[in-house]
């Protein structure tokens, strides 16, 4: 982890969350158990407060900022794809903000709400909870329906199990110059898969 102080201000990371190595935390951040930073995520309290609550994760290359006095919050179960950026805003409880989204300054994602990958959420704009939205500005298309919310819950919940299994699996190795045979008796065995329209 590359944790950073700046003005007195530490970051507060829970022992039971797990933050790659190449992860940059500076300053006023809050991260609880449970949550999982993934590979080369910045998450920059050097102006406004970032919390990331409970069993949260922000996946790989994510950006979280903001001016001062406003705070990221990321509530439990938030879900923050691949290079999505988060700058003053604030994803409720198991709200979803897809790859590549940009979220702005006092926006809010409601509850159980899903952001289409490669979004723009507007300053200030308020998605409803239980409601997907997407598109550049991004506009709110529809009610989700009960089994997309389960969908979003199961892949949050698969990312807090991979918090704990990286706290306690994880490590650096040296590569192998060819497979061996029990490689495939080890490969992810979650029946996870991509939601289709």
């Amino acid at each position: 982890m590359q944790i950073y102080e700046l003005d007195g201000l530490v970051p507060v990371i829970s022992p039971q969350a797990f933050v790659h190595e190449t992860a940059v935390i500076i300053g006023d951040v809050f991260i609880e158990e449970g949550v999982y930073i993934g590979p080369n995520a910045s998450i920059r309290g050097d102006f406004g407060r970032i919390i990331i609550k409970k069993n949260a994760n922000i996946q790989d290359c994510c950006v979280c900022h903001s001016f001062p006095n406003i705070d990221v919050i990321v509530e439990e179960n938030g879900h923050i794809g691949h290079s999505a950026i988060l700058h003053g805003c604030h994803v409720k409880y198991n709200a979803m903000v897809g790859m590549g989204a940009v979220v702005m300054d006092e926006a809010v994602i409601g509850e159980n709400a899903v952001i289409g990958a490669s979004s723009l959420v507007p300053s200030k704009m308020e998605i409803p909870a239980n409601h997907l939205a997407f598109g550049n500005p991004a506009k709110v298309r529809r009610e989700l329906k009960p089994e997309e919310i389960n969908w979003k819950k199961d892949g949050s919940q698969a990312y807090t199990n991979l918090a704990y299994n990286c706290l306690e699996n994880l490590k650096k190795c040296e590569p192998l110059n060819s497979s061996n045979e029990q490689r495939d008796s080890l490969r992810c065995d979650m029946h996870y898969k991509p939601k289709h329209n």
